[in-house]
């Protein structure tokens, strides 16, 4: 597909003579433009929630989620990946963002690196992708080799591909078949091309429901609260105690001393107070659980009444 026909290279007649216009008035034209980013998102749930389950199974048979692109998408990937271990208490591989470039173009545009297909099939070999994986390649055109041979590639593996992009009928929707391609139309930048603006806003409003869906769903997190998290600092081990407080309604002593029991897991801190158990049981009956304290309490025909 060549760029002028993509839509996101497209000009936008509402930012015609943006450079004349005051300051004010530009910010009232960036922001009309985004504030139609969610709606365009909410068209594409349909897609996001096939992909969401494929990351699940994945997620619940030992297989990993990768996001690969170029540019803004595959910093946006990056980010999103890196983003998981704190927030969720998941090992740092279960989540991982490819870049087109490598590490360097997290900070710097490098030349041609996203046309360099080899290269993207030689990240699928390096990472050790297999038929438990999940692959979503990111990218506002959809079109980079770097992406669409890495997605080809990984196919012929066995791994579950999917995409997102700003533009229809591209190379890497192709490859992933209609259900498992995530269309966001949000039109053309206010600045012709610039697709680290509502492209890149809209990709990484998905990429934040794929992820954190699938943490919910796999025992992350308790009612809407960040229970996996790892309490690395001092900030988040007084953050982990004071959840344990709020669910468990104990004082600070008695949730302090479970939170050493149970070796720093917060998760299992709580299910000892609200069962009464040690921390060995607790582990084991979240681990038969999937993670998930509800589900442990369901069995145990115990309703909290946290909010």
């Amino acid at each position: 597909m060549k760029t002028q026909t993509l839509t996101t290279e497209q000009r936008n007649p509402l930012s015609y003579r943006i450079d004349t216009k005051s300051v004010n008035d530009i910010l009232t034209i960036i922001n009309s433009e985004d504030y139609k980013i969610a709606d365009v998102v909410k068209e594409a749930i349909p897609q996001i929630c096939n992909v969401i389950e494929k990351v699940i199974t994945a997620f619940k048979n030992n297989g990993r989620l990768f996001y690969i692109g170029a540019g803004t998408s595959g910093r946006l990937g990056v980010l999103d990946a890196s983003e998981c271990p704190p927030t969720f208490g998941v090992p740092i591989d279960l989540v991982t963002g490819i870049i087109a470039g490598g590490n360097l173009a997290l900070t710097r545009s490098i030349e041609n690196a996203e046309d360099n297909g080899e290269e993207g099939i030689k990240a699928i070999k390096d990472n050790n992708l297999n038929n438990k994986d999940v692959l979503i390649g990111i990218s506002a055109s959809g079109g980079p080799n770097y992406v669409v041979e890495a997605l080809k590639y990984a196919k012929t593996l066995g791994v579950s591909v999917a995409a997102i992009s700003c533009n229809k009928d591209i190379k890497s929707f192709e490859v992933c078949g209609e259900d498992n391609s995530i269309y966001l139309p949000v039109g053309p930048e206010i600045i012709t091309g610039s697709t680290r603006m509502k492209a890149g806003t809209a990709q990484k409003m998905v990429l934040n429901m794929i992820t954190t869906t699938a943490m919910i769903k796999t025992g992350k997190v308790y009612n809407n609260l960040m229970v996996n998290l790892q309490p690395v600092n001092k900030k988040l081990i007084d953050r982990a105690i004071n959840l344990i407080i709020e669910v468990t309604g104990c004082d600070y002593i008695t949730s302090e001393k479970a939170f050493y029991d149970a070796n720093k897991e917060t998760k299992t801190a709580m299910i000892m107070l609200m069962l009464n158990i040690d921390a060995n049981e607790a582990r084991n009956l979240l681990s038969k659980h999937n993670g998930s304290i509800n589900e442990v309490l369901d069995i145990r025909g115990i309703q909290c009444n946290i909010s």
